[in-house]
């Protein structure tokens, strides 16, 4: 921001992730050790996801992060709980890693409008997967998307030696394939529909730790298989795909997601999805968010300051 070199005539109504009232408001439950930001550490004034990487005593997603999939967890309210970090930096809104966060569920809140229209009371919150940006659309409308029109779905699978301990995978010894994030998983004594979350140590995609979907597991060690889908995406590119992305398309298996990069970095190329139904070359398409329940409670252009609320009108 550099040395301040003007002054407004009026006052900023409010500073991005500030409650926009006194109403009730409520909080995203958590147990004992969560929430705590993720690796990345979580930004003030956006929504965040719950991670199951690990999970507090309770069973409970204990990490949250400013990415991930699906519906967000909460909102992060403005709490000066922004830390500067950079020599020489003068603001933040970056809660760094391993500091406790709590998140809303409910609630009045001053939002910044990220989108390229502008906001008007009634319409309904989008949330970014990559980032937990905000902006407001009407509802029903179709969030940003990424496409491929010659993009295909095939199956992939993986065998491996393992034990399972809570929530921690440990693989020992790989017969074939690859761990990727996503993969369903089944052997004996295994939850049924427990996937890999994210790994956690070891050799990329092979012998390490990884977390799982499905805590407090006792499992000995046994031959673990796992199954998980392969997306090319060709054809006209339009858009970038990424982790977290749901895709629809012909014959694609509703909340079929992205949860690895494989050769694609965005563009043309694989990506690990996390249903391995077989989807011949058709037209598939990315989500790049997500329509929330949340509101707009005021206008705003891209770029200003709205009201976001939980709330229905009326």
């Amino acid at each position: 921001m550099g040395f301040q070199t003007q002054v407004g005539y009026q006052p900023a109504p409010a500073v991005e992730g500030d409650f926009a009232s006194t109403n009730p408001r409520a909080t995203v439950l958590a147990g004992p050790g969560g929430l705590v930001c993720g690796a990345a550490g979580v930004i003030v004034g956006r929504f965040a996801w719950a991670s199951s990487s690990y999970i507090d005593a309770d069973g409970a997603p204990a990490v949250v992060n400013s990415f991930g999939s699906g519906a967000p967890t909460g909102f992060v309210h403005r709490e000066q709980q922004g830390l500067i970090l950079t020599y020489l930096q003068e603001s933040t809104m970056l809660v760094p890693a391993g500091f406790p966060i709590t998140l809303f569920d409910a609630g009045d809140f001053w939002v910044k409008n990220n989108g390229s229209t502008q906001a008007v009371p009634g319409m309904k919150a989008f949330v970014a997967f990559a980032d937990g940006k905000i902006s407001f659309a009407a509802a029903g409308s179709a969030a940003g998307t990424a496409s491929g029109s010659a993009s295909s779905i095939a199956a992939g699978t993986s065998s491996v030696t393992g034990s399972i301990a809570g929530n921690v995978l440990t693989v020992t010894a790989v017969g074939s394939g690859t761990v990727y994030p996503g993969t369903t998983i089944s052997g004996t004594g295994v939850a049924t529909g427990t996937q890999i979350v994210s790994q956690l140590s070891g050799t990329a995609g092979g012998i390490g730790t990884y977390s799982v979907s499905i805590p407090e597991q006792t499992v000995a060690s046994t031959a673990i298989s796992g199954t998980y889908g392969i997306l090319t995406v060709g054809g006209t590119v339009a858009g970038t795909f990424g982790v977290g992305q749901t895709l629809s398309g012909t014959n694609v298996v509703a909340g079929t997601a992205i949860t690895a990069l494989g050769t694609g970095t965005g563009g043309a190329g694989t990506y690990i999805v996390n249903n391995n139904t077989v989807v011949a070359s058709t037209a598939i398409t990315g989500a790049t968010g997500v329509e929330t329940k949340w509101f707009c409670r005021s206008s705003g252009l891209p770029g200003e300051l709205v009201k976001m609320s939980s709330r229905a009108q009326g």
